[in-house]
């Protein structure tokens, strides 16, 4: 990273809101949070007054066990983005070319850009056929944000097969995979894995996750990383969190049953993405989506613009909340869609109207001055002649 390559690149948009009032659907984390988890971070208090525990073994321990790998392959870190800028600050130099997908989560191509390097982009659902030969890192986001996109494992692990045989390096980003039952791939030769903990358990300022790799690469990100980078309290609540397997269950049973139930009532008037994550891409078609957000927003709801992200414009984005909040949310967009509905009928009927008048009055001034040739003529195919 230098400073020319860093003063070129800009800031990106990001959602949640940060008005009290609304209930937030633009960020995707859970509502809920593990019962006892205000206690215990809380109770970490103490432990502030000195440093953080160094190495951090116990809460590697429990990574591990969560994703289902050696404790010496896991790296901790503040969130799953600095794990993502770890990874490509290692592996980039300027000039470098990274595949990246498209639309997916802005960061990649930025912290790509952050390095002088080149973000290839592919589309998010042909990024597991793309070929990797070229690029010093390929990255996947596993569910895919904004789109839902739950890649099939076996595919990753195949596209890993191909990114070693031209060593290629595999980043897949697992923010989400919490929230679904699928097996990380977390351990698997020449894939560095980044997890968040903060969206899954409800807690995103509490930036907290971790990285997985293996070989030299483990070596070099356990090297790299600084001591004392997770706070007590940090590693306390991470600690607690991994160890809750019953909220984890019931979260994804919720996001399930919720996800389907908002999907079936929604695609009674929006097109869809199909979506394995807790959120779905809707598509609001001629609709203004300025207009759908403020709309949304007067009525107590936050929804994502997702025109940020490349190659969408025409969408939003909406978490899967709870039943009640959601039940809100669905109110909402039908209204939206029915005043929309309602304004473009009403346009055309306008329309219509007009255009009845002037075929009348066209009608008129075409036909002023008819002479009626009386009743001797009505059976004659001349009715009437223009003066």
């Amino acid at each position: 990273m230098n400073l020319d390559d860093v003063l070129t690149t800009g800031r990106e948009p990001h959602g949640s809101s940060d008005d009290s009032s609304l209930i937030d659907f633009s960020a995707n984390t859970n509502p809920r949070v593990p019962e006892g988890i205000e206690r215990v971070y809380r109770e970490a208090f103490d432990r502030i007054r000195g440093y953080p525990t160094e190495p951090p073994t116990k809460f590697r321990d429990l990574a591990a066990d969560y994703v289902d790998c050696d404790p010496e392959q896991v790296i901790p870190t503040p969130g799953g983005l600095a794990a993502v800028r770890r990874v490509i600050d290692l592996l980039i130099n300027a000039g470098d070319s990274v595949l990246v997908p498209s639309p997916s989560f802005a960061e990649y191509a930025r912290e790509v850009r952050l390095q002088g390097g080149h973000a290839e982009l592919v589309s998010e659902t042909d990024i597991l056929t793309a070929n990797p030969e070229a690029h010093a890192v390929a990255i996947v986001c596993n569910p895919n944000n904004p789109t839902g996109t739950l890649h099939d494992r076996q595919a990753i692990l195949s596209f890993a097969d191909r990114c070693r045989e031209t060593d290629t390096t595999l980043l897949i980003d697992e923010a989400f995979l919490g929230f679904t039952h699928q097996q990380s791939v977390a351990g698997t030769e020449g894939v560095v894995v980044a997890r968040a903990l903060t969206k899954l358990f409800g807690l995103p300022g509490l930036r907290s996750g971790f990285t997985v790799a293996t070989g030299r690469l483990r070596e070099a990100l356990t090297t790299a990383r600084r001591p004392w980078n997770l706070s007590a309290p940090a590693l306390a609540a991470a600690e607690f969190c991994l160890q809750q397997a019953d909220f984890i269950d019931h979260t994804r049973e919720r996001v399930r049953r919720e996800r389907t139930r908002m999907a079936d009532r929604l695609t009674e008037r929006y097109r869809l993405h199909d979506s394995g994550a807790p959120y779905l891409l809707i598509d609001v078609g001629e609709r203004d989506v300025n207009v759908v957000v403020a709309r949304a927003r007067e009525k107590g709801i936050a929804i994502r613009d997702a025109t940020t992200f490349r190659g969408l414009d025409s969408h939003v984005r909406v978490a899967v909340r709870l039943q009640a909040e959601n039940n809100r949310l669905i109110e909402v967009l039908e209204s939206v869609w029915s005043e929309s509905y309602r304004r473009r009928v009403a346009v055309v009927t306008a329309g219509y109207a007009v255009a009845l008048d002037r075929l009348g009055r066209w009608h008129q001034s075409r036909w002023r001055g008819v002479q009626y040739d009386g009743p001797s003529r009505m059976g004659s195919n001349r009715h009437s002649q223009l003066r």
